[in-house]
């Protein structure tokens, strides 16, 4: 298993390592909604769930955070609707 998505505040980036890598999530924050803005996953590690794994553990610090997310990058809209349970994060 990955090791746990962490929030980089000093960065305003969620990062997931994973073998040496990180991939992360780039964001801005609003009152009350994290905007993600761009997620990078290292080349050597696409096509292995990775991004998702990012997505889904940045979704889970937001929600305990109690605020929304906004998609401000094509792979979280994709992420979103594959996954409906998390619908009612989205600002």
């Amino acid at each position: 298993m990955v090791a746990s998505v962490r929030d980089n505040k000093d960065s305003s980036r969620f990062e997931l390592d994973v073998g040496g890598d990180v991939a992360f999530a780039n964001y801005r924050l609003t009152p009350t909604a994290v905007i993600i803005t761009h997620t990078e996953t290292p080349r050597a590690l696409r096509g292995r769930g990775i991004g998702s794994e990012l997505v889904k553990g940045a979704l889970e610090l937001i929600r305990r955070d109690g605020k929304k997310v906004i998609a401000g990058c094509g792979f979280v809209v994709d992420y979103l609707e594959r996954h409906p349970e998390d619908a009612d994060l989205v600002a």
